[in-house]
């Protein structure tokens, strides 16, 4: 391998492997998953899908993405499958295309209370190319399903697309009082135009893995159209899905991937998703989103012992209020925390007055240190080490210590078997 890359890579590993990961996005797959995506399949052009592609010399191309969707359909109990984004932005961007012209109007969560920036960030497609409104959570932080119902029946025009699923949401969202409220605007519009007009959108990406371990609601029942990305709690590669039980959105989706959006599908990358849904439906998957969900929980209540602002959890992460427990930004935390191996995210909360380069607040999740087999013991030490080294009761070099003492006991990075 070219050197100076081989070097980079290398330090990279040894960062991953000396370090404690609490980013919520990230995690680590098996090395089968790796393996997939560094494969010979990388090599083949296959514009198109399993039957139909604009090219020659796909036969095998064409079993290992149908085994994908099959795959995928079997875990999620769902009939359609695209598996070709590239990644949770294009995914949601099909989707939108899908469900609606430009110029539709989104509903969705406010940015700075957990939404992500594909639902309607000003930097983001969404917001240039959909009109987009916002619910919020109420003053304790949660979905108020009858607040929300009250936007989108009292809003003119009526949404085309009701958003569900977060990034910085840390508790249960019930998809059926969704589905509600979707079937009351389409009431509504029925009887002002004579036609239904919204669907019920879900983006999954961060409780996935929740999902399909069965240890959440599942959203696919409920939703029109459901997304997700394939690289956190689901432990796979970097990528996106969408997925659908409507056989008409299945195929807006299928052409709002290819051609409209994405060529030739990285088939690679189709690999290695197939084998995460085969390790994603195994038994002992249950058993790791299990411990991921105990994990979170136990870290969020410990660091809550040492008087931290936390804001508990149901999934596999939860945010911390940095101002209010240790009066610092989410990004002087984020870099203090790096100082000594431990990587995690600044993020708004709600009633930010921050901006997000700032933020008040921090993301925690544990799904990359669970792959990693933390124990409980190692959780409590952790949260020990955040809250003395954030108050400047112990050194960087006692802090780095203790940290090796924790990342010396965890499975290797490079070497992750299911």
């Amino acid at each position: 391998m070219d050197k100076t890359i081989k070097e980079l890579l290398d330090l990279e590993g040894k960062r991953q492997n000396e370090g404690i990961e609490l980013i919520a996005s990230e995690n680590y797959p098996s090395k089968d998953i790796r393996d997939a995506c560094g494969s010979i399949a990388i090599a083949k052009y296959a514009e198109g899908y399993p039957g139909r592609r604009y090219y020659g010399g796909c036969e095998y191309i064409d079993q290992i993405e149908q085994l994908a969707i099959d795959r995928v359909c079997k875990l999620f109990n769902c009939k359609f499958a695209n598996v070709q984004p590239h990644c949770g932005s294009s995914a949601n961007y099909a989707a939108y295309h899908a469900l609606m012209p430009n110029g539709g109007t989104i509903l969705s969560l406010a940015l700075d209370e957990g939404g992500h920036l594909t639902h309607g960030s000003p930097v983001s497609f969404s917001s240039h190319d959909y009109n987009i409104v916002n619910y919020h959570l109420d003053s304790k932080g949660r979905l108020n399903y009858s607040l929300i119902e009250d936007v989108a029946l009292n809003m003119n025009p009526l949404p085309n697309v009701i958003l569900a699923g977060y990034s910085a949401y840390p508790y249960n969202i019930d998809f059926y009082e969704f589905r509600k409220i979707v079937d009351k605007v389409n009431n509504k519009s029925v009887a002002l135009t004579g036609k239904p007009c919204c669907y019920l959108m879900v983006d999954m990406a961060h409780i996935a893995g929740i999902v399909a371990a069965q240890l959440c609601q599942s959203p696919i029942p409920y939703a029109d159209i459901v997304t997700t990305t394939t690289h956190k709690t689901l432990r796979g590669p970097r990528g996106g899905m969408i997925l659908t039980n409507n056989s008409e959105i299945a195929k807006r989706v299928n052409s709002a991937i290819f051609p409209y959006i994405q060529g030739g599908p990285l088939e690679n990358i189709i690999a290695a998703k197939a084998i995460m849904a085969y390790e994603d439906g195994l038994p002992q998957f249950k058993k790791y989103m299990s411990k991921v969900l105990f994990n979170t929980k136990l870290l969020n209540d410990e660091l809550a012992k040492y008087g931290a602002t936390v804001s508990g959890t149901d999934n596999h992460l939860f945010l911390l209020n940095t101002i209010k427990s240790y009066n610092m930004t989410g990004k002087e935390v984020q870099d203090k925390l790096g100082e000594i191996g431990i990587t995690l995210n600044k993020n708004m909360i709600q009633g930010d007055l921050l901006s997000p380069k700032e933020t008040s607040g921090v993301r925690i999740g544990c799904a990359a240190i669970t792959t990693r087999d933390i124990n409980s013991a190692g959780i409590i030490e952790l949260a020990n080490i955040i809250d003395s080294y954030l108050k400047n009761k112990t050194s960087k070099e006692t802090a780095q210590y203790r940290i090796g003492k924790i990342t010396s006991a965890l499975k290797d990075v490079n070497k992750l078997e299911v």
